[in-house]
């Protein structure tokens, strides 16, 4: 169910000013207006699961389990860091 919205004075003038369109015009604002929409929720879908990924780094970066697996591989791979790099 939709959620209760007010009525804003400007949106009822757009109202009014629907009835005087024809049908194609009608039809083609309707498309246009749901093309917007669509946009719209891809953008909040995509906020929404930027946000959820950074609050899932965040828990990774503080959890004991996770830092301790992130040293060991490190250690593990500290001499192939270094191979092929030449001292100055």
């Amino acid at each position: 169910m939709k959620e209760l919205i007010m009525i804003s004075p400007h949106l009822r003038e757009i109202e009014r000013d629907l009835r005087v369109l024809s049908l194609e015009e009608l039809e083609w604002l309707l498309e246009r207006i749901q093309k917007q929409v669509q946009e719209r929720q891809q953008t909040s879908d995509k906020l929404t699961n930027m946000k959820y990924m950074q609050e899932q780094l965040a828990a990774m970066a503080v959890d004991l389990d996770i830092q301790t697996e992130i040293s060991s591989i490190n250690e593990e791979f500290v001499t192939t860091e270094m191979d092929g790099l030449e001292q100055q």
